[in-house]
């Protein structure tokens, strides 16, 4: 599959007059710079993953709870929705689920609708983002079509349970929109649907994470 292209970057005005180019990479607090137009295998640590994602909220912030939502703790959650529907998931397929909403981590948690408005413009930015996320962990750059197909119905089905339980969906709603619940027990309900602090987000993603990149 050829690899989508990234838009050029932007110029700016300066004071000096002319157009300087725009600054198109984020510095991460373990000190690594992502180029997020060309990005490199070898700035992506766990981390600044883990960091970001447990930082930035799903359902833009629009959920009960004391605490925000994160894209950290829901990737915990699909995993869990994928490993009740498929309880043996291979390794490598653990870890594209635990990866699938990595690039976020950089580029922020963008709602479906809005994401819609953008176009292809973040698509192609958000899965060069992920090539590179795949090959620092040793994946393919490309999911295989039976593991993207396993990571949607997984993000549906926790889209559903968010959608409900935290987002003021009733479920005839939430029905239309990402289909019927997933089956989980309700000790897992309860646990991965109350929003965690910050830190417990990072620090279980980041050990769920390295457990499955070490195995």
């Amino acid at each position: 599959m050829p690899k989508p292209k990234a838009p050029l970057s932007p110029t700016l005005p300066h004071k000096g007059g002319g157009r300087s180019e725009a600054r198109a990479w984020q510095r991460m607090l373990s000190g690594r710079r992502l180029d997020l137009l060309d990005p490199s295998a070898l700035d992506i640590e766990i981390e600044d993953i883990a960091h970001g994602l447990a930082r930035v909220a799903r359902w833009n912030g629009q959920t009960v709870g004391a605490h925000i939502f994160s894209v950290a703790q829901h990737t915990l959650l699909v995993e869990a929705v994928a490993r009740a529907r498929t309880p043996r998931l291979g390794r490598n397929a653990r870890l594209a689920i635990m990866l699938h909403d990595a690039p976020e981590y950089v580029i922020g948690d963008m709602i479906s609708p809005f994401k819609a408005v953008i176009g292809d413009t973040y698509k192609a930015v958000e899965a060069r983002l992920l090539a590179a996320i795949h090959l620092r962990f040793g994946l393919p750059a490309a999911r295989p079509s039976e593991i993207a197909e396993l990571i949607k119905a997984a993000d549906r089905g926790a889209a559903y349970l968010e959608a409900t339980r935290l987002a003021g969906f009733a479920d005839a709603e939430a029905r239309r929109f990402f289909g019927p619940p997933p089956k989980l027990s309700p000790a897992l309900e309860r646990d991965y649907l109350t929003p965690w602090p910050a830190p417990t987000a990072e620090r279980r993603y980041r050990e769920r994470l390295a457990a499955l990149a070490q195995a």
